[in-house]
């Protein structure tokens, strides 16, 4: 959650920091603001100059004094946590005399009694955050260095934190350290950057180090260094991003949901180049770190994601089952490291995150990793801590995903699952036809995607008439199923619809009561051996009056309206099904004039519990 972006340097700051916090908004969004060394040197700087706002990045640029010069300083858009979204609670916060500045990404989980002690010493809080805690902290500490004065605070700090630093007797620096909260360092020329994601840096430099857990940097300007908390140095070489800034434009389009939508059809393409082996009807997947014997070893496997990353490894689940004859299972990575798991040491374990900082799913790797499980991981961002800390994975490469809510990344992971299971199936008894089959289907995909958003304009007018429902239903049965939990997430998330998913089956044993001509129900009806018992299901809604609209391979008699879906093989439909109701809940919502790429509550990344 939240965005931090610093800079230390020769050029002008604000400027900087303002691009930097638009391009991270879509981490928080409910307030800003910004920290700056005033010039001059040393204690002659006369402290540090700050400006914050509620609400988003363009208030705090429209309330930033017209004398804001200074070539260093911080900047942070948040998320709130502790306290509401006011001018007080935004970051940065300041320590008593004005002299420290922190932004913070995470939890401080004892603020509460840090805050009760210090209030005893005779500090006085300014706002209701538990950030603040830290700035006193660091101001009341009486160590030479900064570095050193950080490390102290820190050593008081239980929870999580990605957080940067300026103190107004070191403007020669920013301090910056990492425990569970993404920390990104942007390598210039006789200029350094740091933020929480590298969308903030990639306009301005695409050489970047990635902090570990435990780690902290000095950054200055013509140089940086990286050290534990304990103080040990630690040797941390520059990577190269590989995307560049044009790859986080809106490209055209009126919003990034819509943007990202319409690159599915060169995502998925993405996922496969490179890894359809023809002679041998499976896939490379080299990253796994997994070899035959390994692999044949495995006795079950167990998926763990949240939200969307959650029902795409229900998705994988099945087609692991399937293909490979797995017993194999999805579960909220949240839940799964509270419930005191048996770990297995014959199961596999997959984590799932499109940042690959979801702070649960990580926990969760980590808990995992500590009783001696193998886990892969299954993320987007390259270098992401889940990448990091698993013992090897599948890189999604579906590319920069701004929109809060989740497309093609979900699209793009729920084909890696195909790929893992392809990959286990042929190393057990899957046969080479049904290699080459699910094959020939990977590769009619972005065909397929592509001849799917062509409808969108029907899909728009659709959308109309739903977008009056106060609450929908979504079902779907067996790889149906979580097609329908996805579809009203995202119906949900974006146009603030009441939505629920039942599976199809369930129908009859309660939800059936809430069915009434105001309650649409949308029905996952793919051309399957299950398409009679969808059917059935449709004819008990319609018995009572309900509205239906069917995503199908066919038109459906019963259904008001049907969206119908090019065909591939049945293990790899619910990938196309998922699509059109995507662009479902993006027009709901634009009807409805919703905010698509910042919906209410929400942020992009979850880096807190």
């Amino acid at each position: 959650m939240c965005g931090i972006v610093g800079y230390i340097g020769k050029r002008d700051v604000a400027p900087l920091l303002l691009e930097g916090l638009q391009r991270l908004e879509y981490r928080g969004y409910d307030s800003a603001g910004i920290a700056i060394h005033a010039k001059g040197t040393g204690k002659a700087a006369g402290g540090l100059k700050t400006a914050k706002a509620k609400g988003r990045v363009r208030e705090l640029e429209s309330r930033l004094p017209k004398r804001f010069a200074g070539s260093t300083g911080i900047a942070h858009t948040r998320w709130a946590t502790h306290g509401a979204p006011t001018d007080e609670n935004a970051h940065p916060h300041l320590d008593t005399e004005g002299r420290v500045a922190v932004v913070h990404n995470g939890i401080i989980d004892n603020a509460a009694d840090l805050r009760a002690r210090l209030t005893a010493e005779g500090v006085v809080f300014a706002s209701e955050t538990d950030t603040e805690v830290l700035a006193h902290l660091i101001g009341r500490s009486t160590a030479e260095k900064l570095e050193e004065r950080v490390r102290e605070a820190l050593r008081h700090i239980e929870g999580t934190y990605g957080i940067a630093v300026l103190h107004a007797d070191f403007p020669d620096r920013i301090v910056v350290a990492r425990n569970g909260s993404p920390v990104v360092l942007g390598i210039g020329e006789h200029e350094m950057f740091v933020s929480s994601d590298v969308a903030a840096l990639v306009s301005h430099t695409r050489q970047v180090v990635t902090l570990d857990d435990g780690e902290m940097a000095t950054l200055k300007a013509d140089d940086y260094r990286t050290y534990t908390t304990e103080g040990s140095r630690t040797t941390s070489a520059p990577e190269t991003v590989e995307y560049a800034a044009e790859s986080y434009d809106l490209g055209g389009h009126d919003t990034y949901m819509h943007k990202e939508i319409s690159e599915q059809a060169d995502a998925v393409d993405r996922a496969l180049r490179g890894r359809i082996d023809d002679r041998f009807s499976t896939v490379h997947l080299g990253g796994l770190n997994l070899d035959a014997r390994e692999a044949r070893g495995v006795r079950r496997v167990k998926i763990l994601g949240c939200g969307t990353s959650y029902h795409a490894g229900q998705i994988g689940a099945q087609m692991i089952e399937e293909l490979a004859r797995i017993p194999s299972d999805a579960e909220p990575a949240s839940e799964f490291r509270y419930r005191d798991p048996v770990v297995d040491p014959d199961t596999l374990y997959v984590a799932v995150s499109q940042s690959g900082e979801t702070y649960d799913v990580l926990a969760a790797v980590q808990e995992l990793k500590r009783k001696g499980a193998r886990v892969l991981g299954l993320v987007n961002v390259v270098g992401s801590a889940i990448a990091r800390e698993t013992d090897g994975g599948i890189y999604v490469h579906a590319g920069p995903e701004v929109c809060v809510v989740s497309t093609k990344c979900f699209t793009n992971m729920v084909v890696s699952f195909a790929l893992l299971a392809l990959h286990l199936g042929r190393i057990r008894d899957l046969s080479v036809a049904d290699g080459k089959r699910i094959i020939d289907g990977l590769r009619k995909l972005p065909g397929q995607i592509d001849e799917i958003l062509k409808g969108e304009e029907e899909i728009k007018k659709l959308s109309a008439a739903y977008a009056d429902a106060k609450s929908m239903m979504f079902i779907g049965r067996v790889r149906g199923y979580p097609v329908a939990r996805e579809a009203s997430l995202k119906l949900k998330e974006v146009s603030y619809i009441h939505a629920e998913a039942y599976p199809a089956s369930e129908l009859k044993h309660g939800p059936l009561a809430l069915i009434e001509p105001a309650m649409p129900t949308v029905a996952i009806v793919p051309d399957d051996d299950l398409l009679e018992k969808n059917r059935a299901a449709l004819e008990e809604i319609k018995a009572r009056s309900g509205r239906i609209l069917a995503v199908a391979h066919q038109e459906q008699e019963k259904a008001d309206h049907t969206i119908i879906v090019p065909k591939n093989e049945p293990e790899l439909d619910p990938i196309l099904m998922g699509i059109p109701l995507q662009l479902l809940a993006y027009h709901t919502a634009l009807a409805l004039g919703r905010d698509i790429d910042k919906p209410r509550n929400l942020a992009k990344s979850v880096t807190v519990e």
